[in-house]
């Protein structure tokens, strides 16, 4: 798999770009703030439909181009698969209506086709593969729950299309579940009517969670070869999934939890839900769920979120971006798109020796960095090189 052809109008500092990409390894470089990550953002928004930077979609819109009416930003990416191409559209729209008194409220819209069809936002997800890796990654491992409960999400959506669906009614469900308990805490509404979001929940929470354990044992399978190798020592990491209920108390191993029926795990966490009632009216909120999992990271008994030195969260985050690589490839039958941003200048020279090594085998590899120096000659010699100034891209003869 590979994306061939990119097009861009009006995508954060890219006012206009036309750029074919190599089936092998593009090396973007170029001083700060002129534009090497825009690209790789918008390689992923293409096939995620999100950015892995901005809270909202208005904000990859060209600050310029916002003065305009309507606002407006593209991105097309002609994407080869062994399915055969898939030319993937994404069209944002910013308009601004007049509510009273003169006050303007902007309204965005998003509009998205593959093949010149139009398709929903969850649709999308799985016609182009990628994993992006930043040095920012490392906040996976040392930070907020909800970034790990976001990495497990986006990994598997993009290898099962009704991993992503639940997941996303779940969500709703949990938002509508939990204005419900609010209204009952301030007694504006009765407890009868919390039965049907609590069934649905329960029975989507269920899935939710045998699909993330089912996906953390494999990427603590291949997560921990790759630390192996990467580290040289005798360390042994491995991740272990933390749901965010009580599996049913009769099933005392990962095992026996694996073979239950969902609809065994649905009614356990139903029946949680149900004895926690009260507290959670109390609070307004939903406190048991897919919502609340974690994902832990153990070197040696020792957890790599409390105690890890620096080096050893950064050698774990790409030890699991390698391991989502490998995931992919092992469930799609093709290698995704990889893009990495100014991650080889975070790395000492065995590791990046290592990753070049990983990479070399026929996966499309998008790189970019101030430095060439910073890129071993063995990557060097068979890459493209892309220089990026002020949102302006340009091929450039080997050095």
């Amino acid at each position: 798999m590979h994306l061939s052809h990119l097009s861009l109008e009006n995508f954060r500092n890219y006012s206009r770009l036309e750029l074919d990409l190599p089936p092998g390894t593009a090396v973007v470089f170029g001083r700060n703030a002129q534009g090497k990550t825009n690209l790789l953002e918008s390689i992923y928004y293409l096939a995620t439909s999100k950015s892995f930077r901005a809270s909202s979609d208005k904000e990859v819109i060209n600050w310029l181009a916002q003065g305009e009416e309507p606002a407006y930003s593209r991105l097309v990416g002609l994407c080869q698969r062994a399915a055969g191409p898939a030319e993937i559209e994404i069209a944002l729209r910013l308009e601004r209506g007049e509510l009273g008194g003169g006050e303007q409220l902007p309204s965005l819209s998003k509009r998205i086709r593959v093949n010149k069809v139009a398709r929903r936002a969850i649709d999308l997800i799985g016609q182009m593969t990628v994993v992006n890796f930043s040095p920012q990654d490392i906040e996976i491992v040392d930070g907020a729950p909800q970034l790990r409960r976001r990495y497990l999400d986006v990994t598997i959506s993009q290898v099962d299309s009704e991993y992503c669906r639940t997941l996303a009614h779940y969500n709703k469900v949990v938002l509508q579940r939990n204005h419900l308990l609010r209204q009952m805490r301030d007694r504006r509404a009765k407890g009868d009517q919390l039965e049907f979001w609590d069934e649905e929940m329960a029975k989507d929470g269920a899935f939710i969670a045998q699909e993330r354990r089912r996906a953390t044992e494999e990427l603590n399978e291949l997560a921990g070869e790759f630390h192996r190798r990467l580290t040289g020592t005798a360390e042994r990491l491995r991740l272990t999934y933390r749901p965010g209920f009580a599996w049913k108390p009769a099933l005392e191993s990962v095992t026996d939890v694996m073979s239950s029926p969902a609809a065994a795990l649905a009614r356990s966490l139903r029946e949680q839900m149900r004895r926690l009632q009260a507290r959670e009216v109390a609070q307004g909120v939903s406190l048991l769920g897919p919502h609340r999992d974690d994902l832990a990271f153990v070197i040696d008994q020792a957890s790599v979120t409390l105690y890890g030195s620096r080096g050893q969260q950064r050698t774990v985050a790409l030890s699991l971006k390698l391991a989502e690589s490998a995931y992919l490839q092992r469930h799609t039958g093709e290698k995704p798109i990889l893009l990495l941003d100014d991650v080889l200048s975070e790395l000492d020279q065995e590791r990046r020796d290592f990753v070049v090594e990983t990479i070399k085998d026929g996966q499309q590899v998008v790189l970019t960095g101030t430095e060439l120096r910073a890129v071993p000659r063995a990557l060097l010699a068979e890459a493209t090189l892309l220089e990026i100034a002020k949102g302006a891209v340009y091929e450039r003869v080997q050095p």
